[in-house]
């Protein structure tokens, strides 16, 4: 069975500390489930506005999963990580 990669998106600004702790985490939970499983990137608001009002975010982090705005804040490891997994189980089911 193949299984596509999850596609993250974590909503930031430039010099946002707490967007940082949140790529850390992230950086840890793709090394734990498999850089294979997870496919994430930056989204930088100043630069991409439209797209993040478009999905509802409303503070920094935001985290979108599969094009859908799933944390509005910023989480902890283990939601985070718990989001991510029902996601892949979800998929091999």
């Amino acid at each position: 069975m193949i299984v596509k990669a999850i596609q993250v998106e974590v909503f930031s600004s430039p010099g946002c500390n707490r967007c940082g702790q949140v790529f850390e985490i992230l950086r840890t939970i793709t090394r734990e489930l498999g850089p294979e499983h997870i496919a994430w990137r930056e989204v930088n608001v100043v630069d991409e506005l439209e797209y993040a009002v478009e999905l509802g975010v409303l503070s920094l982090p935001a985290i979108a999963i599969d094009g859908e705005l799933v944390f509005r804040s910023h989480p902890s490891a283990g939601k985070l990580r718990d989001a991510l997994q029902a996601r892949l189980k979800a998929q091999i089911a």
